[in-house]
């Protein structure tokens, strides 16, 4: 999947050779925000319409936009895993959640 990424925020983007059209989600945020675009310029164009419709109408309603990944959730392990990353975070003299963080980062490098 690629990604486009406007004022903070971040959109898949896809193609359907059955409609013959691009297509995303703005992605981390739970309203559903969408755009698409018979080409990769419209769709760009579409999605930042899209974001910027977005902003626009939480201004208008007085309501603050959510903000997307906004750096914490939750992760629903094994014990033995736990146990393990626990202890690993003890030995090295790290936050359980650092440990986490750079097991995200290593794995993300290297896909």
């Amino acid at each position: 999947m690629n990604i486009l990424t406007y004022k903070g925020y971040t959109g898949s983007a896809e193609f359907s050779a059955e409609d013959n059209v691009f297509f995303g989600e703005v992605l981390g945020v739970k309203s559903l925000i969408s755009y698409e675009g018979d080409s990769v310029a419209e769709l760009k164009a579409d999605f930042e319409g899209a974001v910027d419709d977005y902003l626009a109408e939480c201004s208008a309603r007085g309501i603050t936009p959510e903000k997307p990944y906004k750096g914490s959730f939750n992760v629903r392990i094994s014990p033995q895993l736990h146990a393990g990353a626990a202890t690993y975070a003890k030995a090295h003299h790290m936050t359980l959640n650092a440990v986490v963080a750079k097991a995200l980062d290593e794995f993300l490098v290297n896909t």
